[in-house]
């Protein structure tokens, strides 16, 4: 019989040592290279390692490549200025030392390629790695330029490297939101937020060159998710945490002009919101449109069409858009005519159970405080919100109503809506039009709010507890619906099983106290005369 042949299989321990001799190995290569010129080949050891198979290997490599590429640039050592081909650079009239530079020169952009394409590798741990490195090559740049740069607009800034690194993350097939919330700390960096926002502008540019208005979920998702995490200044003198330092006209360079800032950021998200998006974009986009985009925005105004565009869709999408026109209408005086009736349109039943409920509750508060507004309007999204009550779950009855009662007390001739002292007979039939859109057209000043009246018979009990409020004169001091607007049916069920009763249940008006010896008296006198 043939002897079995042996598995080739390393164990464990085996593998670990395999793995710390590569990192030895790597790293004396590393030191060889630097120590002596004439090691300069071995070069090509480091990147078998960067383009194997093994994951620990691989982020050995990027290690070693980052120890030994910015080692070279604090040196100077690689070729500043416009790179001639590696052959011509051997067979050229160039000294040795600049022959070693100009070699060293390629292999760092080999390196940076195959850092680039490690950005798509299949491991995050070789991705985050990859990304550190290439943001480290940045700021080694940045110090010791390589390029000859337009020193009057962008200084000493590797925009180049940044693009490249930028377009990687931007990826049309992949999601990116894991690496790309790794490029956050770097972002806090003034020049990195300033370029990183240049670069999303400039792909956006090209992208929708190629792709000609079509939507593209993935590509767009990682777009919001990289512009979503750049967190802005509010002051120029917050301008202050820079990657590169320059070491003149400091103050004259884009990065550090908070004007700069504001242009850029608003020219990246008009860009951005210019091309069809998908419904879930937009409702991701419009929830943090009014505080962290419009503020930050050199002419808020130009939001203006997209807004309008937005409340016009209908829906969550419209509930969302009332936050950024609440800013443009009282903080840049926009005038939006039809705006009242969309947002009497709003009022559908569907906005007691949207995931926006109370954004939108809140912010129509704000919208009908004004004591201005024609009787008839208010009257309009009174008695709506009173139909729509019939319908609505406790927990939203217990925000509108007491809405509807603040309405009231703003606007005392609303009261004709509880009481019409000059209905002889009462109404058969409510004139009250539900399904007309113009709220000066729904005859609501002509109708009651017998709603409340009704829900005072309410199956929960402190619904009909507010119901009941509407049977005596109000009070002049409004209801704080903040309290209610984030309640729960979860919430409102707890704090019923909770209640205890602390007052004991009245049987009788009076208390028997004589029963008992009555009885006894009689039961003796029956005894007796027997």
């Amino acid at each position: 019989m043939a002897p079995a042949k042996k598995r080739n299989v390393k164990p464990a321990k085996a593998a670990e040592d395999c793995v710390k001799t590569a990192k030895i190995d790597i790293t004396s290569t590393v030191d060889s290279i630097l120590h002596s010129r004439k090691h300069a080949n071995e070069v090509y050891d480091v990147f078998e390692f960067l383009q194997s198979e093994k994951e620990k290997n691989v982020v050995t490599a990027v290690n070693a490549c980052s120890s030994l590429f910015c080692t070279l640039l604090e040196r100077r050592e690689l070729f500043q200025g416009k790179l001639p081909p590696e052959d011509d650079a051997l067979s050229g009239e160039y000294s040795a030392e600049d022959k070693y530079h100009i070699f060293m020169r390629h292999r760092y952009n080999n390196c940076v390629e195959m850092l680039l394409e490690h950005l798509s590798h299949e491991l995050h741990e070789v991705q985050e790695v990859s990304l550190c490195c290439l943001m480290k090559f940045a700021a080694g740049e940045g110090q010791h330029p390589l390029e000859d740069l337009d020193w009057s607009e962008h200084y000493s800034f590797p925009r180049e490297l940044m693009q490249a690194v930028v377009d990687r993350l931007l990826s049309r097939t992949t999601d990116k939101s894991l690496l790309i919330s790794r490029l956050h700390e770097f972002l806090e960096k003034e020049d990195v937020r300033y370029y990183v926002m240049s670069s999303i502008r400039e792909n956006m540019g090209k992208v929708e060159k190629s792709k000609q208005g079509e939507v593209m979920p993935v590509y767009q998702h990682n777009i919001f998710t990289l512009m979503s995490n750049i967190s802005m200044p509010m002051e120029e003198s917050e301008l202050s945490n820079f990657m590169v330092k320059q070491e003149a006209k400091h103050k004259d360079w884009k990065a550090a002009k908070l004007i700069e800032h504001k242009r850029t950021f608003e020219r990246m998200w008009l860009g951005f919101l210019k091309y069809k998006l998908p419904s879930n974009m937009y409702k991701k986009v419009l929830v943090i449109l009014h505080d962290a985009i419009l503020p930050h925005m050199s002419k808020p105004t130009l939001m203006i069409d997209f807004l309008t565009a937005s409340y016009d869709v209908g829906g969550a999408i419209s509930l969302l858009a009332l936050n950024g026109l609440f800013v443009l209408i009282h903080q840049h005086n926009l005038d939006y005519p039809d705006f009242y009736k969309k947002l009497y349109n709003l009022l559908e039943p569907s906005i007691f159970h949207v995931k926006y409920r109370a954004r939108f509750f809140n912010l129509a508060n704000l919208f009908l405080s004004s004591s201005h507004l024609p009787l008839y309007l208010v009257a309009a999204f009174a008695k709506r919100l009173a139909r729509l009550a019939l319908t609505a779950p406790p927990t939203a009855l217990l925000i509108v109503l007491p809405f509807i009662y603040n309405l009231i007390r703003r606007h005392p001739s609303c009261r004709v809506l509880i009481h019409q002292p000059n209905a002889e007979d009462e109404l058969l039939e409510d004139p009250y039009l539900m399904d007309e859109d113009d709220p000066a057209q729904c005859h609501a000043l002509e109708s009651s709010l017998w709603e409340i009246k009704t829900l005072q018979r309410h199956y929960h009990p402190d619904v009909a507890k507010i119901a009941m409020l509407i049977n005596t004169p109000l009070s002049q001091k409004e209801d704080d619906i903040s309290e209610v607007l984030e309640i729960t049916t979860f919430e409102v069920m707890e704090r019923d099983l909770k209640q205890t009763s602390s007052k004991s249940i009245p049987l009788e008006f009076e208390t028997a106290t004589q029963l008992l010896k009555v009885g006894k008296d009689v039961m003796g006198q029956h005894f007796c005369l027997e």
